[in-house]
């Protein structure tokens, strides 16, 4: 399983993991989640204490990444799959992204 934390503002908001390449999970960080002052991530993942789950990248976060000729080259830089899209998001969310949300990587679930 591969797990990245994201972050909204640099405070941690919640995690997301992929299972599968057909099974992801979202959840909420408590003390995020226990903050009223803070917004949730995207309209499509309001803050609530269940998870998310979905057989394929939640687009809020599949709109992160690059698309055709910027993300064919980060690929072949980064030696990573064109159709690893939780890899490509890892290696390339952790700054300068559109918008207050980033995504770091943490290490590998076994």
């Amino acid at each position: 399983m591969r797990v990245a934390e994201v972050y909204r503002n640099r405070l941690l908001a919640g995690i997301l993991s992929e299972e599968s390449r057909t099974s992801y999970v979202f959840r909420y960080d408590e003390k995020y989640l226990s903050d009223a002052s803070q917004p949730s991530i995207s309209l499509t993942l309001p803050k609530t204490s269940r998870e998310y789950h979905s057989d394929h990248l939640f687009p809020f976060f599949f709109n992160l990444l690059s698309e055709g000729a910027n993300r064919k080259l980060q690929c072949r830089h980064l030696k990573i799959d064109e159709k690893d899209h939780f890899g490509l998001l890892k290696a390339t969310a952790n700054y300068d992204t559109v918008g207050a949300v980033t995504v770091k990587s943490v290490k590998e679930i076994k």
